[in-house]
C-alpha cells in the first residue's frame, strides 16, 4: 500500500512561478504593514488525491473560513466544494481508484475523534465508523484496489485494530487485532505481511514483519535505534524502511522477505524521512529533511537515475502524490516567506503547472521576509540551529522588538515553511528567532536525546542563549525580548517565566503544559501505543520520577511571574486539557501581574478556524504591542 507522501522530484521545490516578483524593500519606514484580515484571507489549501481518470485532484482548503473538501481541475481552474461544513473540519483524504467515491475524515471541533465518512458522487454521505468513543483513520488501499485499510478503535480506545473495507459493500472486517505497544506500518501489495512499528522509546522501535497466513512474527532489525517503516516493492520482494542505526542519521534501506537479507538503499548528511513508490513502481520518491526544508529525490526505478524537471527552483516540497497511471504528479512548493501551492506536473519531463495561488494578492510579497538559518552557541557551546525572521524596517536606527519562538514536541522541529502567524508578527515590526533546541529532531539523534528527562533545563538554555544572540545584533532592541510557543513551546514559555523570570520581557504561551503529571497521566487512550515511550524520555508520573515533574511543573511555582503573560486555550483540546491553561491563570494573576487569557469553545489543540486564528493572532500582536513594545493603546 502507498503512503500519502510529502514530496517529488531531485529538488526543493518551491516553485520560482509560485512568488509575484516585486521591487525589493529600500526605506525602513516605507514598509507597509498589514491587517490580520488581510492576512488571514490568505487560503490554506492541503492533501492531493487524483480522481480515478486523473483530470481532478481532491484537495482540502479553509477558503469558507472551515476546512472543506473541494476538486480542483487538472487543467485549471476554480475548486468545487464537496462538503458544507460550518462547524467542524472536514478533510478530503481520497477519491476511490476506481470511481468518484470520496473518503472523508472529520472530528468533533477538534477533539481528535476522528471518523471517516464516505461521500458518493451524488453529494449523499454515508458514515463509515460509527462506534461511540471509537476513533477511526484512513491506512491506505489495497494493492488491487478492491479494498483500502483502516485503524479502527470499537473493541477498546487504547487499540487502533486494523480492518479491510471492501469497496463494494464498505462493511468493514476485522483484520488484525493489534497489541498495546503496536503501531500500524503497511500491509504488503499481496496482502500477506503486515509491518508493525513498536516503539522502544520516543526515537528508538522495533520493526515487526507479521505473516497473516502463518499468524508469526520476525523482528526486523538486531539492534537498537529507530526504525520507520517506509514501504514493500511492488512484487512483494522487499521491505524498506529507514533507520539511524549506523550513524547519526536515517539511511534507506531494504530487508529481502525470503532470505532475511538487509542492505543499504540511500543515505545522506541528513536523515530520509521517508521513500515510497508509485502504484506499479515505476518511480520511488525519498524525502530528506535538510537544515529545516525537505529535498526530494524521484528516481526512475527501470534507469536508477533521478528525474530532472525543468522550471523549479529552491524551497520546500510537501505531499506529493503520483497518480496510478505514473505519468503525473502532484505536489505543493513553498518557502518562509511564501504559503505553499499545489503543482501539477506530467511525468517524466514535463513542466510544472500552478494550480492555486493562495497568498492574498492585496499582499505584496516582496513585504514578507524571507527566514535565514543561523546557528548560534548556547550555554556549553553547543551550535543551535535556528530560523531567523528579521523585518524590513529593522536597522541600527531603528531597533525592533524581538521574540524567541519554542515549537512544540517534546522533539518538533521548527522548519523553513510559512507560518503565517509569524509573519504576521514580523510584519508588525517584530524579528522573531524559531529555535531548534537540543532534542529537536532533524539534526542527528544525539541531539535528539540530550533533553531526556532533562526538559526545561538546558533546552531551556538553548532559548536564553538564543535570546543573547538576539540581543547583541545592532538591529535589536535588548530590553524588548519576550518568548512565545504553542503546545511543547507553551510549556516552555510557562517554564521560562516561573523558572527564569528575569529573562523574558513577556510569554505567550499557545495550549501549553503547566502539570506534567496531570498531563501524563490523562493522554489521550489512543496514545496508548506510545505511552510507554513517552514515560521513558520525560518520566513516568506514577513512580518517583513525579518528584522531578512536580518540579519542572510551571503550575506549582506560579509566584516566579515576574512579568506579563499571556495564555490561549482550545475548550477541545484532548492533549492538554482546558484545566492547564484555566489554573495557570488563576494562579498568576495573584502576583499582580497582566495576565491575558484567550479560550476557544470551539479549538482543539492548534486552532484551525480563520475567525479563531484572526482573534487568536490579533489579540497576542495588542498584548506585545502594549507590553514588549510599550506602545500605548490606540483611542477609540
Amino acid at each position: 500500500m502507498k503512503h500519502a507522501a510529502t514530496t517529488c522530484l531531485l529538488l526543493t521545490i518551491l516553485l520560482l512561478g509560485s512568488c509575484r516578483k516585486a521591487a525589493p524593500v529600500q526605506e525602513a519606514d516605507v514598509v507597509p504593514t498589514y491587517t490580520i484580515e488581510q492576512f488571514m484571507s490568505n487560503e490554506t489549501v492541503i492533501g492531493s488525491s487524483f480522481s480515478p481518470a486523473g483530470d481532478f485532484l481532491l484537495v482540502t482548503s479553509d477558503r469558507s473560513g472551515i476546512r472543506n473538501a473541494y476538486r480542483l481541475p487538472v487543467a485549471g481552474g476554480e475548486p468545487e466544494a464537496l462538503t458544507q461544513s460550518d462547524s467542524s473540519s472536514v478533510y478530503g483524504l481520497s477519491y476511490f481508484p476506481n470511481d468518484e467515491r470520496i473518503l472523508l475524515q472529520m472530528d468533533d471541533n477538534g477533539n481528535e475523534v476522528w471518523q471517516l465518512y464516505v461521500r458518493h458522487p451524488d453529494g449523499h454521505i454515508q458514515a463509515l465508523t460509527e462506534a461511540p468513543g471509537a476513533r477511526a483513520q484512513l491506512y491506505g488501499w489495497a494493492h488491487d484496489n478492491q479494498s483500502f485499510f483502516i485503524g479502527w478503535s470499537k473493541r477498546d480506545p487504547r487499540y487502533m485494530d486494523i480492518y479491510q473495507v471492501p469497496v463494494a459493500t464498505l462493511e468493514p472486517v476485522l483484520l488484525h487485532e493489534m497489541a498495546a505497544n503496536d503501531n500500524f506500518g503497511g500491509i504488503s501489495p499481496n496482502e500477506r505481511y503486515l509491518a508493525i512499528v513498536r516503539p522502544v522509546n520516543t526515537n528508538d522501535a522495533d520493526l515487526i514483519l507479521y505473516d497473516l497466513q502463518d499468524r508469526r512474527e520476525t523482528k526486523i532489525n538486531d539492534t537498537q535505534a529507530k526504525y520507520s517503516f517506509e514501504d514493500y516493492s511492488p512484487d512483494n520482494r522487499y521491505l524498506y524502511y529507514t533507520s539511524d542505526r549506523v550513524g547519526e542519521f536515517s539511511a534507506l534501506y531494504r530487508y529481502e522477505i525470503a532470505t532475511g537479507k538487509q542492505e543499504s538503499v540511500e543515505s545522506t548528511d541528513w536523515d530520509i524521512s521517508y521513500a515510497y513508490f508509485s502504484h506499479g513502481g515505476k518511480y520511488r520518491v525519498t524525502g530528506i529533511n535538510a537544515d529545516g526544508k525537505t529535498i526530494i529525490h524521484v528516481i526512475d526505478m527501470e534507469t536508477q537515475q533521478p528525474l530532472d524537471l525543468a522550471g523549479l527552483g529552491s524551497g520546500d516540497i510537501s505531499q506529493v502524490t503520483i497518480n496510478q497511471a505514473e505519468n503525473r504528479m502532484a505536489f505543493y512548493a513553498g518557502s518562509s516567506a511564501s504559503p505553499s501551492d499545489l503543482f501539477v506536473v506530467d511525468l517524466p519531463g514535463g513542466k510544472a503547472r500552478q494550480l492555486t495561488h493562495t497568498l492574498n494578492p492585496a499582499i505584496d510579497p516582496a513585504q514578507l521576509v524571507q527566514a535565514e538559518v543561523v546557528r548560534f552557541p548556547s550555554f556549553d557551546g553547543l551550535k543551535i540551529p535556528a530560523i531567523y525572521y528579521l523585518p524590513h524596517q529593522a536597522s541600527p536606527g531603528k531597533k525592533v522588538a524581538a521574540l524567541v519562538w519554542v515549537h512544540g514536541g517534546p522533539g518538533g522541529q521548527s522548519r523553513q515553511s510559512y507560518n503565517a502567524q509569524l509573519q504576521f508578527l514580523v510584519n508588525h515590526g517584530y524579528a522573531v528567532l524559531a529555535v531548534n533546541n537540543r532534542g529537536s529532531s532533524g539534526y542527528g539523534k544525539t541531539f535528539y536525546q540530550m533533553d531526556d528527562q532533562r526538559h526545561g533545563e538546558e533546552d531551556l538554555k538553548d532559548c536564553i542563549a538564543g535570546k543573547a544572540w538576539l540581543a547583541q545584533h545592532p538591529n535589536i532592541d535588548p530590553t524588548q525580548i519576550g518568548i512565545l510557543g504553542g503546545s511543547y513551546g507553551g510549556y516552555m514559555v510557562m517554564r521560562a517565566m516561573t523558572h527564569t523570570p528575569e529573562e523574558f520581557a513577556v510569554g505567550v504561551n499557545l495550549f501549553g503544559v503547566t502539570n506534567w503529571i496531570r498531563t501524563l497521566r490523562s493522554i489521550p487512550p489512543w496514545w496508548e501505543s506510545f505511552k510507554d515511550a513517552l514515560y521513558q524520555e520525560m518520566g513516568d508520573p506514577n513512580t518517583a520520577d513525579s518528584v522531578r515533574l512536580h518540579d519542572i511543573s510551571p503550575l506549582f511555582h506560579p509566584e516566579q511571574v515576574q512579568h506579563p503573560i499571556m495564555v490561549l486555550q482550545g475548550a477541545q483540546d484532548p492533549r492538554v486539557l482546558q484545566v492547564e491553561s484555566d489554573e495557570i491563570v488563576a494562579a498568576v494573576k495573584a502576583n499582580q501581574v497582566p495576565v491575558e487569557y484567550v479560550l476557544f469553545a470551539d479549538e482543539g489543540h492548534g486552532f484551525v478556524k480563520k475567525e479563531n486564528q484572526q482573534e487568536a493572532y490579533s489579540r497576542i500582536l495588542s498584548f506585545l504591542d502594549t507590553y514588549l513594545k510599550k506602545k500605548p493603546p490606540l483611542a477609540d
